[in-house]
């Protein structure tokens, strides 16, 4: 359990006399065991060891080396009794492959420990076919070293015991899970994960009432994400008949059944942000069931349980006063969905526009009380690019803007061929000016992209940089987004071709 101060809001349990929430520490399950861990040595390498055990490569490499073990009994048994030169070596290997699994399984208990391991049947078959299989090789190849193969029916009794050891096939069964488990922690990567009681999901506790989580997957897709039934399992223990799922991936869904029909959906697409209406509209639908019960918990997820997830997360913590400010809210929300013992990758929201959507919502809900604001519309003039140098051709010649507005591209311009558009270089300032001829009129939540002709390297949408905006919150007629507010180049391991001034500032006028 961990320990965090922030205003309960409507998250919160306890009221105080007044019907005031109070500012409280509250307490957040982690999903960690709460055993304590000693800084000891028998500790200090256990935690340096553990990430190459449940490895995904080590996995790997054991169930290749089952399939050759497997492979090489085989082979000795089809061999002829005087073919002593060639079963030698083969029972040689088989030995080796033997001792290899006996660690493998010594390590896993040091690392898991000694109960938790055991609290598996996968696990003690497991332990049971590698021990009764280094036996029976041990005593079938130091047998023929030593002149057993002399007695014809002794040789036919340790050939025989032999086929004992082909039962390795089963402990692929134990090694399928394993892979499972170690591919779903690789594909979370840092992501704080639920590991306690029986479970080992990738899911979060954001307060004591928000569930952050990545998509419950089912066939394929559950090898290496939360599977369905899982998260359900879990919901129902932890939280029965109190739980309301929001999925908020437009691109896929599932059988709202799996959680007793108390699921909706928000449709957002990956990398993209929501519309205000339905962010509202979300709120609204939210703070109806946290109202209804205090028992009563949200799980909310996207496909990793991050940028969408987050995103709808952050804008209930301001919603239901638990932040005051959007940046506070993303601060926190990244705080924990990271677990900080594994990485410091940054696991919050980290799209501009996403973050840029959470504080409209600050507004919508302290300038206008969770109103939309006045619509505004806006004719878009022109395009200015700051720092252009070293971006692609380094004169904006190589671009191509596309306007989308409700998921309808309403204006395309290709700057080679001056198409729609007219190319003005400002050199001495290392910029370009793009002027749209009749520039589209915008109304509303804006996406605006840049592609290029010139190789730029691709990265969410699948172009080179692109961002969000609502026409609402212009302001004078101006828009500026640095380096940092663009998608795409607010990574930095692009900055070597985005410099520090790198921008783009849009020009409006009345429609």
């Amino acid at each position: 359990m961990s320990s965090v101060h922030f205003h309960p809001g409507l998250d919160s349990k306890d009221v105080n006399g007044n019907g005031m929430m109070e500012e409280a520490q509250v307490q957040i399950d982690d999903g960690k065991e709460g055993s304590y861990e000693p800084d000891t040595l028998y500790y200090r390498i256990r935690k340096r060891i553990a990430p190459f055990v449940m490895s995904f490569g080590f996995r790997v490499f054991g169930v290749v080396l089952i399939i050759v073990d497997v492979v090489l009994v085989i082979v000795d048994l089809s061999l002829p009794g005087d073919s002593s030169a060639v079963r030698t070596p083969l029972e040689a290997i088989s030995l080796v492959i033997s001792v290899f699994f006996v660690i493998d399984v010594l390590l896993r208990i040091y690392v898991e420990g000694f109960k938790v391991y055991f609290s598996s049947k996968l696990n003690v078959m497991d332990a049971c076919i590698v021990i009764i299989t280094l036996v029976v090789t041990v005593v079938y190849t130091f047998s023929s070293f030593s002149g057993a193969d002399l007695i014809p029916r002794l040789v036919s009794i340790l050939r025989a015991l032999r086929i004992i050891i082909l039962v390795r096939v089963f402990r692929l069964a134990s090694q399928k899970k394993e892979l499972e488990k170690v591919t779903r922690r690789m594909v979370s990567e840092n992501k704080r994960r639920y590991q306690k009681d029986g479970f080992d999901l990738d899911l979060t506790y954001v307060t004591d009432r928000v569930i952050a989580m990545s998509f419950p997957s089912s066939g394929k897709q559950a090898l290496y994400r939360n599977p369905i039934k899982e998260v359900a399992r879990f919901l129902d223990t932890k939280h029965p008949d109190h739980y309301r799922v929001y999925n908020l991936c437009s691109e896929k869904g599932y059988d709202p059944v799996f959680f007793h029909y108390r699921m909706e959906r928000v449709m957002i697409d990956d990398h993209n942000v929501p519309s205000l209406e339905d962010m509202l509209s979300y709120t609204a639908s939210v703070r109806e069931w946290m109202a209804a019960d205090p028992l009563n918990i949200i799980a909310i997820h996207c496909k990793g349980g991050k940028g969408r997830t987050g995103t709808m997360v952050c804008t209930w913590l301001i919603d239901s006063d638990q932040f005051e400010s959007a940046q506070d809210s993303l601060d926190y929300f990244g705080e924990r969905r990271t677990d900080k013992s594994m990485s410091s990758k940054f696991q919050g929201v980290e799209t501009p526009s996403q973050s840029r959507y959470v504080g409209y919502y600050e507004i919508m809900k302290n300038s206008y009380d969770r109103q939309l604001p006045p619509p505004k519309s806006l004719k878009i003039k022109s395009l200015r690019i700051h720092s252009i140098a070293g971006v692609g051709k380094g004169n904006g010649s190589d671009l191509k803007v596309r306007i989308i507005v409700k998921k309808e591209q309403v204006f395309q311009c290709v700057c080679a061929k001056q198409e729609n558009c007219a190319l003005f270089p400002d050199v001495g300032s290392n910029a370009v000016v793009i002027s749209l001829q009749e520039g589209p009129v915008v109304c509303g939540d804006v996406k605006i992209m840049f592609e290029s002709s010139a190789g730029l390297p691709k990265g969410y949408e699948d172009c080179p940089f692109y961002f969000w905006f609502n026409t609402s919150f212009v302001e004078n007629n101006k828009l500026y987004l640095s380096r940092e507010e663009l998608d795409n180049p607010h990574k930095s391991k692009t900055w070597d071709i985005y410099k520090e001034d790198f921008g783009v500032t849009l020009s409006f006028s009345d429609p």
